[in-house]
C-alpha cells in the first residue's frame, strides 16, 4: 500500500486559533483527520508530522525517503519562503512532493510570492484551503513510481 507524509511547518499547530480571517477556523488535528479520511477513502496510509523548528522538519524529510514513502505534501508554512535547508531537504530526498498553501500566497505580502521550495516540487497548490491538500494527494496517488 502507497504511504504519503503529510508535513506542516511552524505554526500550522496554531490553525483555528490564529489569523482566523486568513486559515479558518479549522485545526491542525481538524485538518489532518480529514486528509487521512480522504487517503482512506484513496486506499493508501498517510502519516503526518507538524513541527515549529526547521530540523525537525528536514529530519522528518529524511526519515520518509529513508523509508520509503511514495510522496509528500509539504506546507512549510513561513519556512517556503526563507529555508535553503529545507529546499535542500526537498530536493535531495528522492520523492515526489508537492507544496500546498491555505492561503492565496500571491495576494498576501510581497515577502510570500517567493518559494524556495515550489522549485524542487512537482507542483504548488495556493489559495484552496484544504481542498488543495486533497488536489496534491490525488495528484502524488496518480503517479507512476
Amino acid at each position: 500500500m502507497k504511504t504519503f507524509g503529510l508535513l506542516h511547518g511552524p505554526n500550522l499547530d496554531r490553525l483555528g486559533k490564529r489569523e482566523t480571517e486568513i486559515y479558518g477556523r479549522m485545526t491542525l488535528a481538524d485538518l489532518e483527520a480529514r486528509v487521512q479520511a480522504e487517503a482512506k477513502t484513496l486506499g493508501v496510509r498517510l502519516e503526518h508530522f507538524q513541527s515549529n523548528h526547521e530540523g525537525e522538519l528536514i529530519d522528518q524529510i529524511a526519515k520518509w525517503a529513508d523509508a520509503g514513502l511514495s510522496g509528500i505534501i509539504i506546507n512549510a508554512g513561513a519556512l517556503t519562503h526563507t529555508s535553503v535547508s529545507l529546499r535542500d531537504a526537498v530536493a535531495g530526498c528522492n520523492l515526489p512532493c508537492v507544496e500546498v498553501h491555505i492561503s492565496n500566497i500571491y495576494k498576501r505580502e510581497e515577502f510570500r510570492h517567493k518559494s524556495f521550495t515550489a522549485g524542487v516540487c512537482l507542483g504548488v497548490v495556493s489559495g484552496l484551503g484544504i481542498e488543495g491538500y486533497f488536489a496534491a494527494l490525488r495528484f502524488l496517488i496518480g503517479l507512476k513510481k
